[in-house]
């Protein structure tokens, strides 16, 4: 076959976002601005007990609200009661208990939204409330209630990797937490039910994984999947918060219930119950090294908070064991990563999936090793890099590009920045630098790009090639989510290059075509972005052969990455795809007096396999950088008891444009031999090793050893 062509607005440039002056403008239409004629809207009536038996539910003072057209309960779900991502363990409304603070009970739906909340207030819900459970240690005990059927013990992931560790000449140890992260989109739940006259409903959804909720919310409507059709809305924002079901079932529920378009948008507030977030980790790790800053063994163990219910704490689970140890030559390792269930919120997806928590720790543990011997952090770090053909503690080598070394060299040579005369505290400083001291610290991480342990991971795509006026039009069709990364961006060029066709046009991504699986795991631009290459190759053939478009070229192909293995009792396999490396340095002021820390650069490298827009994967990286420095100084839900205390953005805070240092940026392109044009997944390293980076950063300045996260003003003053 020829080569593919060169065109303007392909791949390898900075190709500008369609999406990008709608977005800026405040002209982009989000799931939240969509309308029907006739619409009603939903609301929802949510537990106010982390745990408590459902004794009875009165609707009756509900439906007694003028405007009102509907109040539901599970007794309302036609079909499969429960759903989930990898177990069907949440109810689609809670039937017998509820197991965590704001479970949907009931849904409404009115003519007015105020009118809905206010008849969901009139519900009235007899609860026996019970002692909630929300220790992760104490739910691993025999002594502890069983929140599930099959006890609250979800996973245990044991990696059994060399020998037995032996001998070392220095052995460091430590504990380490990290907090409830949200994923904080600024976009809130939100979609528009429409029923159909065929029986069946087409919902309007701002989601990640179009095709997992059709097929689940199908089940709970006793619906065959053909009368369930979903359509991509616009989404703001998602970084794991939407891969699970969150009002889709219940505006489905409604819209077949009335016979009119049902639309339900979520507040701040509810938002915070209505999606998961950030596994809590307890993590201890044991370090031993030998005189010359070689690896010797390393222990570990992780204990995951899943909460009131599974999502994809299961993988979330391997993941936090497969990346335990950084990504580093371990001779001899022994793994114990667990996940159990409690009464506190659902945790799941959220961008680096595992590998964050682990992070923090591993990184901890080799500045602490490094002090022990006296040695250069980064010197460590370096002599005990992986690099291609290194062994993971799964047993599996690396197959892909590990520039670990050259990551860290790069950000340990860039110039320190000067001092500019800024002060922690912002516009609002409260000091004059009289307490303020600079640190530096390192941090380098990786993590594993797409499904994993022998998931069959495709994506489809539909091509097809017409001619319009005379001029060649290529429309791109899939079911991949656009949920802010610029995938839409990445298929025109992708199609532009293999065609050669500057006018190209990608459709909705809807349920009409085949799966292009979820936006997560730093796995769509790999898998989707495949799937178009091999549908744009099959119509570049048939056109070449023809010599001409005459009345249309189509072709549907999927793209399948290669097999993998479910990890076996000693936590062996080739579990993972392929991987992506980052490395970063922070620079800090910290007010030792106040407690403050201004971040004033973060440096970092990454190998991208090969930057199909470099003006994106810069967005990206900056992207998650500022999530990772979230979570390392401000970020964190705050659950006393099982009841969240700060479900706002008042009090949840996240960085903004004034917490952001520069970043410096290096791109490394070492292709992977095994994915389309190279490229490796960017969004989910950026956030990895920036928080332990940071953390490292403020340890260098004031010298405490800061063994959770977010750090708190009295972990930098010792009060």
């Amino acid at each position: 076959m020829s080569t593919v062509t060169e065109v303007a607005n392909g791949i390898g440039q900075s190709v500008r976002r369609p999406d990008g002056i709608p977005k800026v403008k405040g002209e982009f239409a989000y799931s939240s601005d969509m309308w029907a004629d006739g619409m009603l809207w939903g609301a929802t009536l949510r537990s106010p007990h982390p745990r408590a038996r459902v004794l009875s539910i009165d609707i009756a003072a509900a439906l007694a609200v003028p405007g009102v057209f509907a109040v539901l309960t599970h007794e309302d779900v036609p079909g499969r009661k429960t759903y989930g991502l990898e177990h069907h363990d949440q109810p689609v409304l809670a039937f017998d208990e509820v197991r965590y603070q704001g479970e949907p009970v009931a849904v409404v739906a009115a003519d007015h939204p105020e009118t809905a909340r206010y008849a969901a207030s009139k519900i009235e819900v007899a609860y026996e409330e019970l002692e909630p459970l929300v220790d992760p240690e104490f739910a691993l005990s025999d002594a502890s209630p069983p929140l599930h059927p099959g006890g609250n013990l979800l996973r245990h992931v044991y990696i059994e990797h060399g020998p037995e560790p032996g001998e070392a000449d220095v052995v460091v140890s430590g504990e380490y937490e990290v907090g409830m992260q949200d994923q904080a989109f600024l976009g809130p739940e939100s979609g528009l039910a429409i029923p159909a006259e065929d029986g069946g409903v087409d919902l309007f959804i701002a989601t990640q994984w179009l095709h997992v909720d059709r097929d689940q919310v199908a089940a709970c409507l006793d619906l065959p999947l053909e009368k369930v059709r979903f359509t991509l809305a616009g989404v703001g924002g998602a970084f794991g918060g939407r891969e699970d079901v969150s009002m889709q079932a219940h505006a489905c529920l409604l819209a077949l219930h009335t016979g009119r378009p049902v639309k339900m948008v979520y507040g701040r507030e509810e938002s915070f119950f209505g999606h998961v977030h950030r596994h809590p980790a307890r993590m201890r790790y044991e370090h031993g090294a030998y005189a010359d800053g070689r690896l010797a063994w390393v222990r570990a163990r992780i204990l995951l908070d899943g909460g009131a219910y599974a999502s994809s704490s299961s993988a979330v689970c391997s993941n936090a064991a497969s990346f335990a140890l950084g990504p580093y030559v371990v001779p001899s390792a022994r793994i114990d990563s667990y996940v159990v269930y409690t009464d506190n919120p659902p945790c799941g997806a959220m961008r680096g999936f595992g590998a964050v928590q682990t992070c923090f720790a591993h990184e901890a543990q080799m500045d602490k090793l490094a002090a022990a011997l006296d040695m250069d952090p980064v010197q460590l770090r370096r002599r005990n890099a992986m690099e291609t053909g290194s062994s993971m503690p799964t047993g599996a080598p690396i197959n892909c590009p590990a520039p670990v070394d050259e990551l860290l060299r790069l950000v340990h040579e860039r110039p320190l920045p000067e001092g500019d005369g800024a002060v922690p505290g912002g516009v609002a400083n409260v000091t004059r630098g009289e307490g303020v001291v600079r640190g530096v610290g390192y941090a380098v991480g990786f993590k594993n790009v797409g499904f994993s342990e022998g998931f069959d991971d495709f994506s489809t795509a539909r091509v097809r090639l017409s001619e319009v006026r005379g001029e060649p039009l290529v429309e791109v069709h899939t079911a991949a989510c656009e949920v802010g990364q610029g995938l839409v961006t990445v298929m025109a060029q992708i199609a532009r290059t293999e065609l050669g066709v500057e006018n190209v046009l990608v459709l909705p991504a809807d349920t009409q075509v085949g799966s292009a699986g979820s936006s997560s795991a730093s796995r769509q631009t790999h898998m989707t972005g495949g799937a178009v290459q091999a549908a744009c190759r099959a119509v570049r053939e048939e056109w070449e052969g023809r010599g001409a478009i005459g009345d249309g070229i189509e072709a549907t192909r999927e793209y399948h990455h290669r097999l993998t293995q479910k990890l076996d009792a000693k936590g062996q396999g080739d579990a993972h795809v392929t991987f992506a490396f980052a490395a970063h340095r922070a620079v800090v002021d910290v007010d030792t007096e106040l407690g403050l820390v201004r971040v004033v650069e973060i440096a970092t490298a990454q190998d991208v396999g090969k930057a199909m827009n470099p003006l994106a994967v810069e967005g990206q990286i900056e992207g998650g950088i500022a999530q990772g420095l979230g979570l390392a100084l401000m970020e964190e839900i705050q659950v006393v008891d099982g009841l969240v205390r700060n479900a706002s953005f008042t009090d949840y805070l996240i960085p903004t444009i004034l917490d952001m240092p520069p970043v410096e940026l290096d791109v490394l392109e070492l292709g992977d031999p095994d994915s389309p044009y190279g490229l490796r997944g960017i969004g989910e390293p950026p956030t990895i090793s920036s928080t332990p980076a940071v953390v490292a950063a403020v340890r260098a300045a004031t010298g405490r050893e800061l063994r959770r996260v977010p750090l708190r003003p009295d972990d930098m003053i010792g009060l």
